[in-house]
């Protein structure tokens, strides 16, 4: 008898994981697929980047941390200070171009239990074998001073990224959240090489050596919020 009560418990559970997913999948469907695509375009490059409103997501399971997915999809905020293509969102300003904001609409917020559904479908979504490869980052720790150093004179990256609110490039994503937001072996993997994930895009390959790979990316998942690591 309770040899049965068991298996039919995990069954159940089975089952309502099952649904579960399921459920995540139609609520990406109904509410993410207009601005983001959640299978590899069959012709990636500057067309698709041009026309696209939202990162695709097509590999998110190699790129996010779920327990930042959940979150952010209740209550989101911009990551992209001048939208996904920043060209579309500049006006000029006496001073410099500036962000137009009203060009700029607002992620739509999933409920807490559509959020959890939703995080875990996009989390079942892997990227290539070799794209992504686990443990491509060591986890070394790096100097606050020498990576800041690294990441915004020697390599140029706050051109276009941001460490701290309200600082560096609008252009790219801000990096100030990367720690909770991003896996650490994509940022290694994106960081390597760009155009292997966005064929097309703007941010150039680096051709980095391994060291100074291992830097960047350990400088970048370090970072706190405030620009500074710990």
């Amino acid at each position: 008898m309770k040899r049965a009560t068991v298996i039919a418990a995990v069954v159940g559970l089975a089952a309502s994981a099952s649904g579960h997913a399921q459920n995540g999948q139609s609520i990406v469907e109904s509410q993410c697929i207009a601005c983001h695509a959640v299978a590899k375009p069959d012709k990636a490059g500057i067309d698709h980047l041009w026309e696209r409103k939202g990162p695709d997501l097509h590999y998110a399971g190699s790129k996010f941390n779920q327990a930042w997915l959940e979150s952010w999809l209740q209550n989101p905020a911009r990551i992209r200070p001048a939208g996904e293509l920043y060209t579309k969102h500049l006006k000029a300003t006496d001073a410099e171009d500036a962000v137009d904001e009203t060009t700029l609409q607002p992620h739509v917020k999933l409920s807490a239990a559509d959020a959890k559904a939703a995080a875990e479908y996009l989390m079942s979504l892997k990227a290539p074998d070799g794209l992504v490869q686990a443990g491509a980052f060591k986890g070394g720790k790096v100097s606050p001073s020498m990576g800041a150093m690294f990441f915004n004179k020697l390599r140029g990256c706050g051109a276009c990224h941001s460490t701290a609110s309200g600082t560096g490039g609008a252009s790219g994503a801000e990096l100030h959240t990367a720690a909770e937001r991003l896996q650490p072996d994509y940022i290694y993997a994106y960081v390597k090489d760009p155009q292997a994930f966005d064929p097309g895009i703007w941010m150039p390959t680096l051709n980095l050596s391994e060291p100074d790979l291992q830097r960047l990316t350990g400088y970048i998942v370090q970072l706190n919020g405030k620009g500074a690591t710990p």
